[in-house]
């Protein structure tokens, strides 16, 4: 289930906020030895994941004698987005505080290098994706440590049936479980096709063209497909180029293929189109393949999860990583690093990961075989490639590589998504590149 992006009033307010409530949570009591600590987690969809986590904080507490306190912080609402805000702002709340994607860039002043933590780390559990490095690396210095809990991959969940039926693609062979891809012909154009051919069939793709982050995922993958980027690394904004109009111009074609009322969709739109067993693919992680093991298990048992489309730069992904962070005005990180370090380990994060039903996704490369992508069921191996073990595609966020606090407000403000609706619903090529171009102009100087 993704998490919501803030609107441009939504994020102003967040940043700006001074204070916010916090849920109660569960106090592990230890041998003050090693004193106090405490954490926010992101608190899990699934239900039952967060009794892992707090498992193993009890764990490390009792080993370690620390007094831990654990708060689950839900998205909903942006509670979570609010109450990072509100600790900046106070300089004072939780030792470690899950942070997703942007904002342990938007954060850094306040946060504690943890290069000590991550080194370590990434000699053990091998490289991080580029993505993670993206967003929580900064001069050289690490301001978050990548964790699973809440961490996904929005790739395509196609139906098998109705995929082979309409379109002549079995997304099994394609993707087979326990073996590489066989995708060499899944490109942008074989997706086109695709659409058609089940838009025709009367069950399209259900790709969303609305404000949240499921459809600017999607779109994300799609721009870095044709290398089309808006603002570039070093912050030039790059948006009147060949590589911009052409994903344009296939977004065009694309929507004709998609439901009449994509550009209204926000992030439950999507699951509620698979489960209902109205579409042939959907971008998203598992949590619609899991939803529907329990209302609609003949829909479940026909979803195969795997690979994007490769364009003419690439295959790309959206990855949208969480992070465990420390900020530097807590008053015991020696801790809080020991902490992380332990939830960082290769038996935590299985444990993890199984909690979630395979949902949660680690950042390292030595950890994305875990026997729960290959057991999952129905129909086994269905989030076999979910975790991209192969490395065949590469993991992405939409607006990188722009200098992070810009794309942030890229992001947040689906600069991408309408722009495609735009062009799509009759504005000039030059007029929506013209507009688009405005809107950057203005995040670079916000």
């Amino acid at each position: 289930m993704s998490r919501r992006k803030l609107t441009r009033r939504q994020f102003v307010a967040a940043t700006a906020a001074t204070s916010a409530a916090l849920i109660t949570a569960p106090f592990v009591r230890g041998a003050h030895a090693a004193g106090k600590l405490s954490i926010g987690f992101w608190d899990h969809w699934v239900p039952g994941a967060n009794k892992t986590s707090t498992a193993l904080v009890n764990e490390w507490a009792a080993k370690e004698k620390v007094d831990v306190a654990i708060d689950y912080i839900t998205s909903q609402g942006d509670k979570n987005l609010v109450t990072i805000a509100a600790e900046a702002e106070a300089k004072s709340g939780h030792d470690i505080l899950a942070m997703p994607t942007w904002w342990p860039h938007a954060q850094s002043d306040l946060l504690e290098p943890v290069n000590d933590v991550m080194e370590p780390l990434i000699q053990q559990n091998g490289k991080v994706n580029g993505t993670v490095e993206y967003l929580a690396q900064l001069d050289g210095k690490w301001f978050g440590v990548p964790t699973c809990l809440g961490s996904q991959i929005k790739g395509p969940c196609s139906r098998i049936d109705l995929m082979k039926k309409y379109a002549g693609i079995d997304v099994q062979a394609m993707y087979p479980a326990g073996s590489p891809p066989k995708a060499e012909n899944w490109t942008t154009d074989t997706f086109l096709k695709a659409a058609e051919a089940c838009f025709k069939g009367g069950y399209p793709f259900g790709i969303g063209l609305g404000q949240t982050s499921d459809s600017v995922d999607t779109a994300g993958a799609l721009f870095q497909a044709f290398g089309a980027e808006l603002v570039d690394a070093k912050g030039n904004v790059t948006v009147k180029t060949d590589n911009v109009r052409q994903v344009l111009e296939y977004y065009k074609k694309l929507i004709a293929f998609l439901p009449p009322d994509v550009a209204a969709w926000d992030d439950a739109s999507n699951n509620k189109w698979l489960i209902a067993g109205k579409g042939a693919m959907i971008m998203n992680p598992p949590s619609a393949w899991a939803v529907a093991k329990r209302d609609a298990p003949e829909v479940a048992e026909q979803c195969w999860t795997h690979g994007f489309p490769s364009g003419p730069k690439g295959r790309f992904a959206p990855f949208l990583p969480y992070f465990l962070t420390l900020w530097n005005f807590s008053k015991n990180k020696e801790a809080a690093k020991s902490l992380l370090t332990h939830l960082s380990q290769p038996a935590s994060i299985e444990r993890l990961v199984e909690a979630s039903g395979g949902y949660d996704l680690p950042a390292f490369e030595k950890l994305t075989t875990l026997k729960v992508w290959a057991e999952a069921e129905p129909p086994k191996g269905t989030l076999f490639h979910y975790p991209n073990p192969y490395n065949h595609q590469v993991l992405s966020i939409a607006a990188s590589p722009a200098p992070p606090k810009v794309a942030q407000q890229i992001y947040a403000q689906a600069t991408l998504t309408k722009m495609c609706l735009k062009y799509a619903q009759g504005m000039p090529m030059e007029q929506t590149l013209a507009w688009a171009e405005d809107e950057c102009e203005g995040f670079m100087r916000s």
